[in-house]
């Protein structure tokens, strides 16, 4: 029987949420003794070079670190980014992430991604870093999300749009000169602008 407190990995991985090979190694550990902890039951192989115990609570930020722990250049958007944010009522069963044009999708078994191209600004502007479950999670912030829901809005209906930018306006998460950054980088100006001019105040 091995105890997870006694363990180093083992301890690792209910510290981190997320175990990644480079962990292991940098505690001064193999391969070979991760793989036995694998084929014994003690750790669940996530995908390649990600692992956790296999009694570690289902979380979706901890998907999120998963997701990142794979993705160099990918960036949390649209729905999962509401979600992160606390912004949205809406659910889903994938994670939604920002890659560069040229970029390829993370090879992953688990969890399910649905991939969104972008490029230049749009790609780069208004990334913030959150640790979550042990992992730096890179997400774009609440007022690039909600341009970026204008700009892909018929991917996701209008009216996650729209709830998005009233949540974020109500919580007093974003400024008007904030949204209108973001709005003319994601080239959807235009769009909001009615919907922003209705919350009072003119961009």
């Amino acid at each position: 029987m091995v105890n997870a407190t006694q363990n180093p990995i083992l301890n690792l991985a209910k510290n981190k949420g997320v175990l990644r090979t480079r962990d292991v190694e940098a505690v001064g550990k193999s391969r070979v003794t991760l793989a036995k902890l694998v084929r014994d039951g003690h750790l669940s192989k996530l995908g390649r070079g990600l692992y956790a115990l296999p009694d570690r609570p289902f979380s979706e930020n901890g998907a999120l670190a998963e997701v990142s722990a794979k993705s160099a250049h990918g960036v949390v958007c649209l729905i999962s980014a509401l979600r992160f944010h606390e912004l949205t009522t809406q659910q889903s069963s994938e994670i939604w992430l920002a890659i560069p044009h040229k970029a390829h999708p993370p090879k992953l078994d688990y969890p399910p991604l649905r991939i969104v191209h972008m490029s230049g600004e749009a790609m780069a502007a208004g990334i913030e870093s959150a640790n979550v479950a042990g992992a730096s999670v890179r997400v774009f912030c609440v007022s690039k999300t909600v341009a970026d829901c204008f700009k892909f809005r018929n991917k996701l209906g209008l009216d996650v749009a729209l709830e998005a930018l009233n949540e974020a306006w109500a919580a007093r998460r974003v400024t008007m000169d904030e949204l209108w950054h973001y709005a003319q980088i994601c080239r959807v100006a235009n769009v909001m602008r009615p919907y922003m001019e209705a919350l009072g105040a003119k961009p």
